[in-house]
């Protein structure tokens, strides 16, 4: 195997006591906020979110450098020392680039509207900083401004951030509002108005992966503004009320103040609708009762799973990995319940609270089974704002950012988030109306890759690309949609649905062993090699056929039978995990965090170490999961082996970690791992407790040698979501050798059957 070569970016020695400091929070809740370090995965390729948030509210305030590409999607890399100011909208490790809406900036001395470039800022309004004098924990953000001497401290409600600026004096001080700037897209039309002595509106719609987003906001000071100056552009154009694509502003106060609090609502639908989410949410000016509070909303969610375990270093990965999975989705509507929907209406009173951000390609996987468990409350919203994007947009979401359809990435991937909900008993939304959801979006000839599965029985080459990855994704979405069909006594649904499900054995070639590319003639691709990589134009999508040949999550079972059996799967599975290799000069950098040509840096991959318990070989699982966990995640910057992606990379890790994982997507199985702390309890509803225990265990006895379920031994090497949400205790007794017949008979493997 080959490990990590990690980077030392700071050591735990500076973390540690960072994040003691300066807590808001009482004693109701356990300080859970304590052990979270925001700055892990904000380096490498983790692409997350620094700033100040609540969980899935709809602001993340932070900082933004400038954008110099594809590391600085969330606006942030630990790597860079410019800050161009603090804008209120971020996305959360992701791959693609957007929001970083209406941006502020205090300054002091000469004004200059600029931006600044990274090899000159001496004429612009960027600053260096320096992460010595940075400051980063849950619901709190703060930094010095070097070239100000301004502290600029953040909080946030859920639909509100609040700035706290410092001055080094009370000279020429001043707080710029740059709308043009965004995190790689492009405004095309802003607006700035002053409406009082202490009130300023507007709003900024831009272009960019969101192809129409559009934000209002209203920003209340503390302090009365005595002017605000209009630029378009760098351009001065007045004082009065101005309307452009580019509109800037510079906010002079009265008596130039050496401490300013600013409020900035903001809304989907209106700046009155942001005045009142000022009004409801942070109606005080009081900027450390509101951090107490963001901090306090932590607690709550962060305590929902309480770890023991001697490792400090493993609490504050653990707890961070928490914090990254409840950043994402969030909330898209105003305190009202209103909201601006795919189709730009506005809807009131919908009945459920509107959540976007659905990054569904990742998150189908883990995340949202993760909120089925520790964030019940939300689920049937979660699932109700998908029913309403289907009926606003004629299919399920497929990648949705703030009101937009992206259609980014492959498969109709809501699919198996809203049937695992259903199965899991979830009823607050309608499920006719689901069924109708999944069945059009299953037959929808403009969602990728279903036109030619509709025409040809499969999707070719010569007719889409990455159309083998595609068709893996949207057969295994078929699978979800037959299991519900045949829930609701639909047989025809059923029928049609399982087996154009099935057809993902027609992509499997024996005589090479793999799943391969076929051309519209129904012939195979020639040449092929399944270790290339080519992305975004080649057969697969962020991955090789190596390890797409793995990605039936759905029927482990059938993918065994294919590959010969038991001993012939583990043995390629053994060889996917061995084989070193070169993916070609066109490989994805997504592709990354590799044992072998298995890759834990990206998302395809993140069942694969669990099949082994289909095959009767548990321990093997157990030995690849601990490996994972211990290797590829740590409190670095650099501590996510890949992209976030809105909380999938962190939430295969707390799944894992607590020694259970859903492979299937939509079945409501947990197959068995390697638990990695000695005791684990998951509050559940109602009063419930569950506990994860593990007796003997150490960083050598990572293998499974018998478990208990509630007093009584446990055969099985898997647990259902019901077992779990009744409550009890799971306890796993560890050893450092294989115990061999632990998960061996067939009658005590897990089971993907409908």
């Amino acid at each position: 195997m080959k490990k990590r070569k990690l980077r030392e970016y700071i050591t735990m020695l500076f973390f540690l006591p960072l994040f003691c400091m300066c807590s808001h929070t009482n004693n109701k809740t356990s300080n859970m906020a304590t052990h979270v370090n925001p700055i892990i995965g904000s380096g490498g390729h983790g692409h997350v979110f620094v700033g100040a948030s609540v969980p899935f509210g709809a602001v993340q305030l932070g900082p933004n450098n400038i954008f110099k590409g594809w590391d600085w999607c969330s606006g942030y890399h630990y790597s860079d020392s410019i800050i161009t100011g603090f804008s209120h909208t971020h996305l959360s490790g992701t791959g693609g680039s957007d929001l970083g809406d209406i941006l502020l900036m205090p300054i002091n001395g000469k004004v200059n509207i600029k931006r600044g470039e990274q090899k000159n800022i001496n004429n612009a309004y960027a600053s260096y900083f320096s992460h010595d004098n940075e400051l980063v924990k849950p619901g709190y953000y703060s930094v010095l401004l070097d070239k100000y001497k301004v502290k600029a401290e953040l909080t946030a409600t859920e639909r509100v951030g609040v700035h706290k600026y410092t001055f080094p004096g009370k000279n020429d001080n001043h707080v710029i509002i740059d709308l043009k700037e965004g995190i790689g897209d492009k405004s095309y039309e802003t607006f700035l108005k002053q409406v009082d002595a202490n009130t300023i509106e507007g709003y900024r719609f831009s272009k960019g992966w969101a192809k129409d987003q559009r934000i209002w906001f209203t920003l209340k000071s503390n302090r009365e503004i005595e002017k605000l100056e209009l630029y378009d552009n760098d351009t001065l154009v007045g004082e009065e009320e101005f309307m452009a694509h580019a509109v800037k502003g510079v906010i002079s106060f009265a008596g130039n103040p050496q401490e300013v609090i600013l409020k900035v609502g903001i809304s989907p639908v209106s700046s009155v609708n942001a005045l009142a989410n000022i009004d409801i949410e942070a109606p005080e000016w009081d900027f450390d009762k509101i951090a107490g509070q963001a901090e306090e909303k932590w607690n709550k969610e962060l305590s929902k799973i309480e770890i023991e375990t001697n490792d400090p270093v493993l609490k504050q990965v653990f707890y961070t990995a928490m914090f990254h999975s409840f950043i994402a989705p969030v909330l898209f509507n105003d305190a009202d319940g209103s909201y601006r929907g795919t189709d730009k209406e506005v809807y009131t009173n919908p009945g459920f609270e509107n959540y976007s951000v659905f990054s569904l390609w990742d998150t189908y996987r883990t995340e949202h089974e993760l909120l089925t468990i520790v964030q019940s409350e939300r689920v049937n919203d979660i699932i109700n704002s998908m029913l309403a994007i289907f009926q606003q947009q004629g299919k399920l979401p497929q990648w949705h950012l703030m009101g937009n359809e992206t259609n980014a990435m492959s498969g109709y991937s809501a699919a198996p988030v809203v049937v695992d909900a259903w199965q899991k008993g979830f009823d607050g939304f309608d499920e006719e109306l689901a069924f109708e959801a999944l069945k059009a979006s299953g037959t929808c000839k403009t969602q990728r890759g279903i036109a030619p599965l509709m025409d040809y029985g499969f999707s070719p080459r010569d007719k889409s690309r990455e159309a083998t990855s595609v068709a893996l994704e949207n057969l295994l979405d078929d699978r979800s949609v037959a299991q519900m069909a045949k829930g609701l006594g639909k047989e025809n649904d059923f029928k049609y649905f399982f087996n154009r499900a099935e057809t993902y054995k027609s992509y499997f070639d024996k005589s090479v062993g793999f799943v391969r590319p076929r051309l519209s003639d129904g012939s195979w691709v020639t040449p092929y090699d399944p270790m290339e990589s080519v992305h975004m134009y080649g057969d697969f999508s962020e991955g090789n056929g190596w390890q797409y040949t793995f990605l039936v999550p759905q029927d482990p079972e059938g993918l065994i039978d294919l590959l010969g059996g038991d001993e012939k799967f583990t043995c390629k599975l053994d060889s996917l995990f061995t084989l070193e290799g070169n993916f070609g000069e066109h490989a994805s950098i997504d592709i990354s965090g590799l044992i072998g040509m298995y890759a834990q840096g990206n998302e395809p991959c993140h069942h694969i170490a669990y099949l082994y318990a289909y095959a009767g070989q548990q321990w093997k699982t157990a030995e690849k999961i601990r490996y994972i966990l211990n290797e590829f995640y740590t409190n670095q910057p650099d501590g996510l082996i890949g992209n976030e992606d809105c909380g999938q990379m962190s939430a295969w890790y707390i799944m894992s970690s607590l020694g259970f994982y859903p492979v299937n997507p939509s079945n409501g199985v947990y197959v068995f791992g390697s638990p990695l702390f000695d005791k684990a309890t998951i509050k559940l509803p109602e009063g419930r407790k569950f506990t994860v225990e593990a007796v003997n265990n150490t960083k050598e006895n990572y293998y499974i040698q018998s478990v208990e379920l509630n007093g009584s031994e446990y055969s099985k090497s898997y647990i259902k979501h019901d077992d779990i949400m009744a409550g009890g205790v799971l306890k796993f007794i560890m050893g450092n050798t294989p115990n061999y017949n632990f998960g061996k008979s067939p009658d005590v493997r897990p089971t993907s059957l409908l």
